[in-house]
Formats: C-alpha cells, structure tokens, sequence
C-alpha cells in the first residue's frame, strides 16, 4: 500500500478545498448525493456513469474521512449501507454549483450537442 513520505503540507484554505473536493468524482459525488439524498452503493454507482467500483469506493472513503459524507450500515439480512451527506458535505453544495455555473459559462470547445452533467443547471440562470 502507497505511504507518503511527507506530511501534506496545505497552509492554505483553497488548498484544503481542492483537496477535498478536487479529482474527477468527488464533486459528481457530491452533486448526486445534494440531488438524491440518501442512496445505497449500487443506486450511486448506477448514477455515475463510468466510474469502477475500486474508484467509487476509494473516493467514498477519501470523502468520509473528510466528514462530507456519511456511511450507515444496518443489521439487516441482506446487508443494507446508506450513504448521505453531512451538514458539512451540505454546507459545499452552493460553492460546487456557483463553480459549475462558472465553468459552464467559460468553458471552450464544447458543441451544444455534447454531453452534460444531468445535475448541472447552469444554463437554465
């Protein structure tokens, strides 16, 4: 298993934010999550087209040890895990939306027809 050989060195606020929510699939994991609330693995991975289970469930635990999100597991036969997201991971939904509204407006080279995010809105504003 990989081991850092330094301690991350983040002095700065936006340093921590990016390494939170930085990567492909955090934030999409976020936005699913603000979209749908509560939702068992599989229901998520169906909602994030082409992403592995390795990936899924590295960055669900990356996510959880910031305290974005939270995992509940219950005693049941079969065995039930539920992810949402904590008033923290809450609290970052507005900010990932301005930054996709952004984005949305200065982003070059795409055509009308290609693919969006299903959550982004940002042409609707």
């Amino acid at each position: 298993m990989y081991e850092r050989k330094l301690d991350k060195d983040i002095r700065c606020p936006l340093e921590y934010g990016l390494d939170v929510f930085g990567g492909k699939w955090k934030s999409r994991i976020i936005c699913v999550l603000a979209e749908k609330g509560t939702m068992r693995y599989n229901a998520l991975r169906r909602e994030m087209i082409n992403i592995s289970d390795a990936v899924l469930a590295s960055m669900l635990k990356e996510l959880m040890g910031d305290c974005i999100i939270e995992r509940r597991s219950f005693d049941e036969i079969p065995p039930r895990v539920e992810y949402r997201l904590t008033e923290k991971g809450l609290s970052a939904v507005p900010i990932l939306k301005e930054i996709c509204r952004w984005a949305g407006a200065y982003h070059k080279g795409e055509s009308p027809s290609s693919p969006r995010c299903r959550n982004c809105d940002y042409l609707s504003r």
